[in-house]
């Protein structure tokens, strides 16, 4: 009788109590193998890499690399691989993000898990999976603001650390002209200084390349 594989999972949460946990529930079902874990977004594309799972549980918020970032990347490298997001309220912006990048599906941290175990079946059948209140939390999700190229160009000169007198040397523009675009930049993402600006726009993923 031929056994039947098992579904090769790698959870990615920054808190290890969370990673244990799913850990200790998947691994009582008979088709399902947790194969790792990772606590950033670049320590799992390293994981994804060296262990080729079937399913990357992901979370979105972490340091070093968010959720969004590393779902992208992982699927550039393993597009076999099926990403589901686990996620809590207010990070529409990078569920938003994983989805467009090609997760196939996005779950609350709260769910039932029952229904994780059937959002992993159901993945790997070829399905999407996508949470109620998450579809909600997109629908409803403001228009990203739409920088032009030269403000974008700006913005990131700005998140590395130059002065408005660099940039203009840099971008060849008047410092006037740099002031101008900063204050146009400030009304578009409705920040108050620079460094909320460059905060916004990170989480709006609007300074990737």
């Amino acid at each position: 009788m031929n056994q039947v594989s098992k579904i090769r999972i790698l959870i990615v949460d920054d808190h290890a109590i969370v990673r244990m946990g799913l850990a200790a529930i998947l691994g009582t079902k008979a088709d399902l193998e947790v194969v790792g874990d990772a606590e950033d977004g670049t320590a799992a594309i390293q994981k994804a890499q060296k262990l080729r799972p079937d399913v990357v549980l992901m979370d979105i918020v972490m340091p070093e690399m968010d959720g969004a970032t590393a779902t992208a990347k992982i699927l550039r490298l393993l597009p076999q691989t099926k990403v589901i997001i686990l996620t809590s309220f207010g990070e529409a912006d990078g569920i938003a993000h994983a989805l467009d990048a090609g997760a196939s599906g996005a779950l609350m941290k709260n769910v039932d898990y029952s229904e994780l175990v059937t959002a992993i079946r159901a993945v790997m059948e070829g399905e999407t999976v996508v949470a109620p209140e998450i579809r909600k939390m997109i629908k409803d999700m403001p228009p990203v603001p739409e920088l032009s190229e030269r403000q974008r160009d700006i913005l990131i000169s700005i998140s590395r650390g130059l002065t408005d007198a660099d940039i203009a040397t840099q971008l060849n523009l008047s410092p006037y002209s740099v002031r101008e675009h900063i204050t146009t930049i400030f009304k578009k993402l409705d920040a108050a200084n620079k460094a909320e600006a460059v905060a916004i726009a990170t989480r709006k993923q609007l300074l990737n390349t």
